[in-house]
């Protein structure tokens, strides 16, 4: 079976076996060597009583996932034999102990004497230097291998790309060696292969130095101490125990090989690439067989596929492989949760928390294939149908593949694939521009309460020719039409409906022709038009018996009773035409979990602030939330933290959402009802948090007291632990009395919790740093303007607004201590070149002369301490910088007045230099060309000499 122990000779501390302990850990889009969890380490901001800070030296194996942002596998994975887009990572790590000599002396020696590798298979690089960076080529490391007895021929220097590491645009960094090995071998050098991505030469361990750390200007500045942070993929290391020349002939991969060929119709897995790859179906069992256990592990450590962020990835490699299973392996739907027991049983014992979720990781795989394979259906109809209009030679349409990639949810490198196969290209640039039309839309589009495009919004003499006309109302009751399935997922059902009428132009229309952009008016409507303060839903139609046209639904709008959905007609659209409704469900849930958390947020904001606390407003879309509401006084750190927590009290209490429609007159009589001052329909829908609505309306109940109760129209939550978690982003007044907060919830939520504990490391490290005593001018003032990008970074990323606060509280802090130190660096080093001057000069009444100076204030400090030390004396300096250009300061004496003037004087001097200055009689300063340096002396003399 494969080797998982002993990793590392030498007296370690065991912190993370495979899948357990603090070291371990799963991390999807992320890079395989993750340090994160060591980052205080390597910052020196680690508390020293912490037990992470009496680590030395570490080793762990951990599940990684790599599939996305800066380091992403996922379009290798199956085109080649050594990719993964989930892998096993073994690591070790000094933290200020051993480095460079050591870690490669024993990475040389457990692959060559504790595994018996050939040492004539093992290639090194190391650092080859980047003359930009003013970094220098890594020798010591190279000189390092060579004395191990590398041979100079197998050492080989490589630029940044390939042997500097850093996980992002900040953050500790540093140079790296990596150890390749030659699958071949037989005597040969394949120096010349190596970094060249040939599957016969790949990596199998690096070794990363961390020395530096990338700072928020992009300068690179030492770590307080070195440390090594190493990572060998176990997939490539068992490769090499096993003798295999590929991945997926050793025993991690070959057993759910066999599972696939017994679930499919597809010869068995051969292990080709390329063309040699006839129908790329060994690429299929590739792709299919990683891409499961990268679901397992994932499923198992509560990430299932979904809408954004990590989860969005995950669905991207389900969906990935399920196209592979079903149109490359032609294997019926199943296979891919077929395989879950043959995974566990490979991983399951390093990782028996698989063991414990079989079952489970098989009903979310079922449920979200069964989803794909009908989407995928649709989409490869309507890719057959657009194919067959297209004239030959010509790019597939832009708009065609948008509406694919908007409505069903088509991954873009999806749509590549299946165009890829018959020979077509995608119109790009068309694409792109659609996608960057919707990015603008999407960022400028209407706010709540603001009209949005009036060529759908029903004007005037067309409403009231549809009420004359007995057009009845369309009925959107199907909207509140959704259940809670098993595994926590929200079902919409789809809704089928009559088109009543047409609107465009100002005017109505019983028809409208392909392209026309139109509003759409059926008798019954499963989407949420726009109001309450939440935004439309957007999804698409189809006509029922044409299920490969799409009719993409933008935006959704509600006028006189009627729901008006904007739509651009892709065939002709007729009033009678039956269709069906497919909300986009992801937009849809992103609403319903921020308006639901609206309403936690204003009982949380009455229950800190007060019961004065009214809401002026509120604004809810797929990404955020905005509330407006009354306040007496400005809020503080404190509260925003305290209305967090009440938020979070009621998440982890998942209280039921009660909804009922009941007469209005009977729900305004609620004690402790939430309403804004609007006009409200009669029924009125109440949602009440916890307490059922019956219980509410009871005479004399006083149980919306303790609870959000509010009347409201908006689509909902069924239960409040779906929200996940809720972060105040932002919060500022209006106008005196009025605030508004702007919050995030669930993923995005986190990522904002995220975002602000890695800044409140950095403002840590710079803290640290500015505690040190500091002597260099440069050194001070680069701190200082570290920390003014530092405030600039953490006023506009989305973070909890109560750490923003803090952080800015520290920041303008240290910003003053910065500045003041640099004043009193420039002031000392100004008293020390001063003394120089008088004692060189000995109180003459005019002291010219050049000196070095960093910048034109040191230059200035200098004037005026030699005026004030010798009152009688006219000083005027040139500091020749290294640019080219001369800076001059210049104070004549009080005594020398009005006949010698300080800023006539620089201007002669300058203007010999071909310069600028001015200033006042007494002080003044300029700028020249050190070209004309000695001249400008001349003149400084002569014009003093003048004037005296």
């Amino acid at each position: 079976m494969t080797y998982r122990g002993p990793f590392q000779p030498g007296p370690f501390c065991l912190s993370g076996a495979p899948g357990s302990g603090p070291c371990a850990g799963f991390h999807l889009c992320t890079e395989g060597v993750s340090h994160f969890q060591f980052k205080p380490i390597f910052l020196g901001t680690v508390h020293p009583r912490s037990e992470l800070a009496q680590h030395r030296r570490v080793v762990n194996s951990q599940k990684c996932v790599r599939a996305g942002g800066k380091h992403n596998d996922l379009e290798d994975v199956g085109r080649d034999t050594y990719h993964h887009t989930f892998f096993e990572m073994l690591g070790n790590w000094s933290f200020g102990d051993y480095f460079k000599e050591e870690a490669c002396s024993m990475a040389w020696e457990l692959l060559t004497e504790v595994y018996e590798i050939p040492r004539d298979r093992l290639y090194v690089t190391y650092f080859g230097g980047d003359p930009s960076l003013g970094l220098s080529a890594d020798e010591e490391c190279r000189d390092v291998w060579l004395r191990l007895g590398v041979p100079a021929s197998h050492v080989l220097p490589f630029p940044l790309k390939d042997n500097f590491w850093e996980m992002g645009d900040t953050g500790p960094c540093g140079p790296c060696t990596e150890i390749h090995y030659d699958h071949v071998g037989g005597g040969r050098n394949a120096a010349t292969l190596v970094n060249q991505g040939s599957p016969d030469v790949v990596e199998i361990w690096n070794l990363v130095f961390m020395q530096y750390n990338r700072e928020v200007e992009g300068n690179l500045l030492p770590l307080p101490q070195h440390h090594v942070d190493t990572g060998m993929g176990l997939e490539r290391l068992v490769t090499v125990l096993q003798s295999k020349r590929s991945n997926y002939d050793t025993d991690l991969f070959t057993p759910i090989l066999d599972a696939i060929h017994k679930g499919c119709r597809a010869p068995r897995y051969q292990g080709l690439v390329g063309n040699a790859d006839v129908g790329r179906v060994n690429m299929a069992y590739r792709v299919v067989a990683d891409h499961v256990r990268t679901l397992c592990v994932c499923i198992t450590d509560g990430i299932y596929p979904g809408f954004s962020g990590a989860e969005l990835v995950l669905r991207r490699i389900l969906r990935r492989a399920v196209r592979f299973c079903s149109e490359v392996l032609q294997a019926p739907p199943g296979l891919l949760a077929s395989l879950v027991p043959t995974v566990v049983e490979v991983l399951g014992d390093a990782y028996p928390e698989l063991t414990r979720n079989v079952n489970q990781i098989k009903d979310i795989i079922n449920e979200n294939e069964a989803a794909f394979l009908s989407s995928l259906e649709r989409g490869r109809r309507i890719i057959e149908r657009t194919v067959q209009q297209m004239e030959p030679s010509t790019n597939f349409p832009a708009e065609v593949a948008w509406s694919l990639y908007g409505s069903l949810g088509f991954p873009l490198d999806l749509i590549d694939l299946m165009l890829e196969e018959k020979g077509i290209s995608l119109d790009s640039a068309a694409f792109n521009e659609l996608a960057l039309e919707d990015a603008k839309r999407k960022a400028g589009g209407p706010q709540a309460g603001q009209p949005g495009s009036t060529n759908t919004h029903l004007d005037v003499h067309s409403l009231a020719w549809l009420q004359g006309s007995k057009v009845p109302a369309t009925d959107d009751s199907p909207k509140y039409a959704y259940t809670l399935g098993q595994h926590g997922h929200y079902e919409f059902s789809p809704c089928q409906a009559t088109v009543l009428m047409l609107y465009r132009d100002q005017s109505l229309h019983k028809e409208v022709g392909a392209g026309q952009h139109c509003g759409v008016i059926l008798d019954r409507t499963n989407f949420y038009a726009q109001q309450g303060g939440q935004d439309s839903d957007q999804g698409y139609m189809i006509r029922l018996g044409q299920q490969d046209v799409l009719f993409p639904v933008e935006s959704v709008h509600l006028c006189g009773g009627y729901v008006i959905h904007e739509v651009t007609a892709v065939e002709t659209l007729r009033a009678g035409d039956q269709v069906q409704l497919f909300v986009d469900e992801a937009r849809r849930l992103a609403c319903m979990t921020n308006h639901t958390a609206t309403h936690l947020l204003n009982f949380a904001l009455r229950r800190v602030l007060g019961d004065s606390t009214e809401q002026r407003g509120s604004h809810v879309t797929a990404e955020r939330l905005r509330f407006d509401f009354d306040t007496k006084d400005h809020v503080t750190v404190e509260q925003l933290q305290q209305v967090e927590q009440v938020v979070q009290d009621l998440i982890q209490k998942n209280e039921v959402v009660h909804m009922a429609e009941v007469p209005l007159t009977l729900a305004r009589r609620v004690q402790g009802l939430r309403a804004v001052d609007e006009g409200y329909p009669d029924p009125v829908r109440i949602v009440s948090l916890g307490v059922p609505v019956e219980n509410v309306l009871t005479c004399d109940s006083k149980a919306a007291m303790q609870t959000s109760v509010e009347l409201c129209c908006g689509t909902h939550l069924l239960q409040t632990g779906s929200v996940e978690d809720l972060a105040i982003i932002s919060e500022r007044q209006l106008v005196k009395g009025i605030s508004r907060v702007i919050a995030v919830t669930g993923g995005r939520a986190k990522e904002a919790r995220e975002a602000g504990q890695c800044l409140a490391m950095e403002v840590d490290s710079v803290s640290l740093r500015m505690k040190q005593r500091i002597t260099s001018i440069p050194e001070m003032q680069n701190l200082s303007k570290e920390v003014g990008q530092l405030t600039k970074v953490v006023a506009s990323t989305a973070m909890p607004q109560w750490q923003r606060k803090e952080l800015q509280t520290i920041l303008k802090a240290l910003q003053r201590t910065a500045n003041t130190a640099v004043k009193k660096l420039e002031l000392q080093q100004a008293e020390k070149v001063a003394q120089i001057l008088l004692a060189k000069y000995c109180n003459q009444p005019v002291i010219i002369d050049t000196i070095p100076a960093d910048s034109l204030s040191i230059l200035m400090k200098v004037v005026n301490q030699l005026c004030d030390k010798s009152p009688g004396t006219s000083v005027l300096l040139l500091s020749p910088q290294a640019s080219g250009e001369v800076l001059c300061a210049c104070q004549v004496s009080k005594s020398c007045l009005p006949g010698f003037s300080a800023a006539d004087w620089a201007v002669a001097v300058c203007t010999q230099m071909e310069g600028k200055a001015g200033g006042s009689p007494i002080v003044a300063k300029g700028s020249g060309n050190a070209k004309g340096i000695q001249g400008a002396l001349t003149t400084a003399l002569e014009f003093a000499q003048s004037k005296l």
